[in-house]
């Protein structure tokens, strides 16, 4: 059994900084992409950055040159860096992964989600 556990959301002024964590556990052969999503309140669950096995990663417009995605393959962990926060980055974010298991199995992971409001 894998699991994804988010961490470090909270409140924060617009301009300033927040750094999510995301570590999976459980039976893991192997992790390939990770990521971050987030949805705000009527909205759709949206793409905010990638994080390939190779370390290539990907960045929605919205936010380009203010998060940063990182990875700590050793310890299964994924990060994302947000600075100069604006009011419309206040969403739940969620962390993903693809795992494969000690059964061989590639499956799709997602965790809980991790709440950030930014106040204008």
């Amino acid at each position: 059994q894998v699991q994804l556990v988010e961490s470090g959301g909270g409140l924060v002024q617009a301009g300033g900084s927040l750094r999510l964590s995301c570590a999976a556990s459980g039976s893991i052969f192997s992790i390939n992409t990770m990521g971050w999503y987030r949805q705000a309140p009527g909205k759709q669950r949206d793409m905010v950055a990638v994080i390939a096995g190779d370390g290539s990663t990907g960045y929605a417009n919205s936010v380009k040159g203010r998060f940063t995605i990182s990875r700590d393959n050793a310890k299964n962990t994924v990060y994302l860096q947000m600075n100069s926060l604006k009011a419309e980055d206040t969403a739940v974010y969620y962390c993903n992964a693809a795992i494969k298991g000690r059964d061989s199995y590639w499956s799709d992971y997602w965790g809980r989600g991790t709440q950030v409001t930014v106040s204008s």
